[in-house]
């Protein structure tokens, strides 16, 4: 009796959360709002934030608390009705979509690959080739070299470590999960997206190919769809999506211990470590110090972000460009939250080892030397340099006033981390040498 007190206790405090919700229908435009008045949130902080994201070349930015809009803005003409890529934030909707093609049987995520693909589908040896499994896709675990970032051929999908044991960001096996669905489900992804998520959420779009890569392109407010179908759980309203309670779990916790920031193609806040592409370096400390602990977010180029806050019931969306570098733009992100914070009324977060956008090397990208500069890390300071491996190349003290050149011709062409510890204070920032 006392177990089965406590199920139908569980049961209703989740049909009281997707009951506090509101969801727009799912035709049309209508989408109820609150106001930052009603929520008590500090409104002389929202102009400074618009400013910033003018600033950063935003087209649009949105947010939901409750699922009601209480924040949308457009920049330069763009509008609700424009349409805009999502870059590598599709790789979070992409997983979703496996997640429902498990859920119907048609694969399971611990299936070889090369079940879908067929053999020879890498240049490994066929019992290599047989441990890469959909799970490792998901993961970024699949131990290739991720070199070859986008190529598809088998040819460049050469196993450098065991399937699992090496983390490492690559599009080319995550591209490769379109076919997979395809195979799997007979559908392509744009018609996955069609059949599965049209008629029950709103959600529409399509996954347009651009060199190698497929690419989601859909209006701003569909991204927003996607984040508060994420935050109910899988579910629209009371109409079930994703009702596979395990895949949804792992989907959006920490899927292995190389990377523990990143679960299926979502990145997670609140871990205690966290990598990022193009580095094997692994930083201690939350990806986003100033975002809320529990977010989860999608992430891609230029600056495609959308975060999801269960414990805060928020949804943050933003599209547009960026002046960053970075393939996925975790510094922008942050940033936006210290503005958020201010408007929220909430303090800002105090950072840990993070990309610091104060300091400016320049040029960056360099072919010879270099020239560091901070406003608010004083001089003198001790720099190293590590390679994109973590493996420190070169250490000297600098003096961060007097502007001088450091010498880097003697680096092999490539991307380095530089960090700069200064007293009680420490600064990372990314470095490419040409």
């Amino acid at each position: 009796m006392r177990f089965c007190t406590l199920f139908f206790f569980w049961i209703l405090i989740f049909d009281l959360s997707a009951q506090s919700l509101y969801f727009p229908p799912t035709v049309g435009d209508t989408w109820e709002t609150v106001t930052p008045e009603e929520l008590s949130w500090c409104t002389d902080s929202i102009q400074p934030l618009y400013d910033f994201l003018e600033a950063e070349e935003t087209k649009a930015f949105i947010v939901l608390k409750d699922g009601k809009m209480v924040m949308e803005k457009y920049f330069g003409g763009f509008t609700q009705n424009s349409p805009w890529y999502w870059a590598s934030a599709g790789k979070s909707l992409t997983a979703f979509l496996v997640g429902l093609a498990q859920q119907q049987g048609s694969l399971s995520i611990e299936d070889q690959t090369s079940m879908y693909l067929g053999q020879g589908w890498t240049s490994c040896d066929s019992l290599a080739e047989n441990q890469r499994t959909i799970r490792h896709q998901l993961t970024m675990t699949t131990g290739f070299d991720d070199a070859n970032f986008d190529c598809l051929e088998p040819s460049c999908l050469n196993c450098i470590a065991e399937a699992g044991e090496r983390w490492a960001y690559h599009n080319s096996p995550y591209t490769l999960l379109d076919s997979v669905l395809f195979y799997s489900t007979g559908l392509d992804a744009t018609n996955f997206v069609k059949e599965h998520l049209k008629d029950q959420t709103g959600i529409t779009g399509a996954y347009i190919k651009t060199g190698n890569n497929h690419v989601f392109y859909s209006r701003p407010r569909k991204m927003a769809r996607f984040g508060l179908l994420m935050l109910n759980h899988g579910q629209w309203d009371q109409t079930p999506v994703m009702t596979d309670t395990n895949y949804y779990h792992d989907m959006i916790h920490s899927s292995q211990d190389l990377n523990p920031s990143y679960g299926y193609l979502w990145w997670l806040n609140g871990q205690a470590k966290y990598m990022l592409p193009q580095s094997q370096i692994v930083f201690s400390g939350p990806i986003m110090p100033n975002a809320p602990e529990d977010m989860y977010a999608a992430l891609g180029k230029n600056g495609q972000l959308l975060n999801v806050v269960p414990s805060e019931n928020l949804v943050v969306v933003r599209m547009g460009q960026s002046t960053g570098q970075f393939l996925v733009e975790t510094q922008l992100n942050d940033k936006i939250w210290e503005y958020l914070n201010a408007i929220r009324c909430q303090p800002t977060a105090i950072k840990s080892s993070h990309f610091d956008k104060d300091i400016r090397l320049s040029p960056n990208p360099t072919h010879d030397k270099i020239t560091i500069r901070s406003e608010s890390h004083s001089a003198p300071a001790d720099v190293k340099i590590f390679n994109a491996q973590g493996q420190p190349v070169f250490a000297k003290a600098y003096n961060l006033l007097n502007n001088s050149e450091l010498d880097v011709s003697f680096l092999p062409k490539g991307i380095y981390f530089v960090e700069i510890y200064t007293s009680g204070s420490y600064g990372l920032q990314k470095l490419v040498r040409y």
